[in-house]
């Protein structure tokens, strides 16, 4: 196998085979990537034996051939080389060597045969459909923060995707809980999306996902089957297992009777708690709201690093109200805010608080209260 590539396009795809290698592993060939050559293109395809990546990218191919080597060094090696390189990659089969060639440096490393490396297998996706990149990376990226990383409760270690029912019709959902805190956000079902059967894609896969989600032009093609999920654009594909087990019946948590309203500027709530959680204590981290007419207190006391208060203008005409939350817990939600007002709806002070967006329903997140 020779080929030549331009650095740019050889980094951008070994950047995502490399992030989804495992660097502890025991079985040495899944530290490498297999480099395929052949036309005008070559793929780099890596798997931890849970995610498959494989990235096309355009090359000129002297020599059409496939060989292995470790997907971190080579990707260290090409992020090393001066912008704008033309790099070449040659494998000599019997020597079991590497060569990469850029200006006056010159590198070798060891390959492992490609026989040995493992490719998933491929699945009957019973249903298939394309979404737009935002779309995606929006249900995504504001749900993967209530992901659980409790291994005992490993059916909450990722994003439920489903087709679930809204007040105008079906729509396509993710949510992701971990018992303290839960998002659920929706978008408008996809062509071909109805028979969905719901999945839960893991957290690393959530976070692999995310690098092919930043074109908004892009077009994503999504294959669901019982067992495997995978997102592809016309250079990447990205297939993974999903979650084997059952996500719990979160519509229970979410309230219903929250009739207490408070309006604020999303921003400022933020940084408001964020200022006074300086002194909480980092094992409880609990914050006091406290609510009265138009008027909201947050407040700190951490009896062994000090106590901190901030006032702040809000929207509310409620019985006045002490609640407390874990201060990252809050700050988490009110970071997912795009719009600039939050809308609080609490019931009392030991009833789960729901947030949303404005009057934006697409978008809910629910936490649970502490006492303080």
């Amino acid at each position: 196998m020779k080929l030549s590539i331009e650095r740019g396009a050889l980094l951008k795809a070994l950047a995502q085979a490399q992030s989804v290698v495992e660097r502890r592993n025991t079985i040495p060939i899944l530290a490498n990537v297999l480099i395929e050559a052949e036309g005008g293109a070559v793929q780099f395809r890596a798997t931890d034996l849970d995610i498959e990546v494989v990235d096309k990218a355009p090359a000129q191919v002297e020599r059409a051939g496939a060989t292995t080597v470790n997907a971190v060094t080579l990707h260290e090696i090409v992020r090393k080389l001066p912008d704008g390189a033309l790099v070449t990659l040659a494998d000599d089969g019997t020597a079991g060597r590497l060569t990469i060639e850029a200006g006056r440096s010159s590198f070798n490393l060891a390959t492992l045969p490609k026989e040995d490396f493992p490719v998933m297998a491929s699945s009957e996706y019973a249903c298939n459909f394309s979404a737009p990149a935002p779309v995606l990376r929006r249900l995504f990226d504001k749900s993967k923060f209530a992901i659980s990383t409790e291994e005992t409760r490993y059916y909450l270690n990722g994003v439920y995707m489903h087709v679930a029912d809204g007040e105008e019709g079906k729509l396509l959902r993710c949510v992701a809980t971990d018992g303290h805190r839960l998002a659920r956000i929706d978008a408008e079902l996809p062509e071909g999306a109805d028979d969905m059967a719901g999945v839960i894609v893991p957290r690393k896969t959530v976070n692999e996902l995310r690098k092919l989600l930043d074109d908004d032009e892009m077009k994503i093609a999504v294959s669901v089957s019982e067992t495997k999920v995978r997102f592809a654009t016309p250079d990447i594909t990205l297939t993974s297992k999903v979650i084997d087990g059952t996500f719990p019946d979160y519509t229970r948590v979410i309230p219903q009777g929250n009739t207490r309203k408070m309006e604020v500027d999303a921003a400022e709530f933020a940084h408001a708690v964020d200022r006074v959680a300086t002194v909480s204590s980092e094992r409880s981290r609990a914050v006091k709201l406290a609510l009265e007419e138009d008027r909201l207190v947050l407040s700190v006391n951490a009896p062994d690093s000090g106590a901190a208060e901030e006032e702040l203008a809000v929207a509310y005409a409620d019985e006045p109200l002490e609640i407390g939350f874990n201060a990252k817990y809050l700050l988490e939600i009110a970071n997912q805010v795009d719009r600039e007002n939050a809308v609080f709806l609490f019931n009392s002070a030991g009833d789960p608080t729901l947030m949303r967006e404005g009057n934006d329903t697409s978008a809910v997140y629910v936490v649970m209260p502490m006492r303080v």
